[in-house]
């Protein structure tokens, strides 16, 4: 089994333990308030609430991620798009001066 596997378990498992106990102690109705739209029709647990908030942070944190990394990927696309057009720059300046007897020209400065 792979390193990242068995953290992943090791972390994964006393988490999902945690929350589950979580959720079963804390099973008091409790009744939401939304600041403009007012209190919700219906009463929850308040594990749920706790644990959906939770959820949706967790996800807005992994989108805000996911933006990032599309920002990273597309710089190192066009770095290697501009190192592919210096190698094929360099490659026919290469064949030009093997044309030309491979001369090198010195300059005086």
């Amino acid at each position: 089994m792979k390193l990242r596997t068995l953290s992943r378990w090791i972390i994964g498992v006393p988490l999902l333990l945690i929350m589950v106990v979580f959720a079963l102690s804390n099973t008091k109705p409790v009744s939401l308030v939304f600041f403009p739209l007012g209190q919700l029709p219906f009463d929850v647990p308040l594990s749920f609430a706790i644990l959906a908030a939770m959820g949706v942070g967790f996800f807005l944190g992994g989108l805000r991620v996911r933006i990032a990394e599309l920002r990273h990927r597309r710089a190192a696309r066009r770095a290697e798009h501009a190192l592919r057009l210096t190698e094929a720059k360099q490659e026919e300046l290469k064949a030009r001066s093997a044309r030309f007897g491979g001369t090198e020209v010195a300059s005086h400065g």
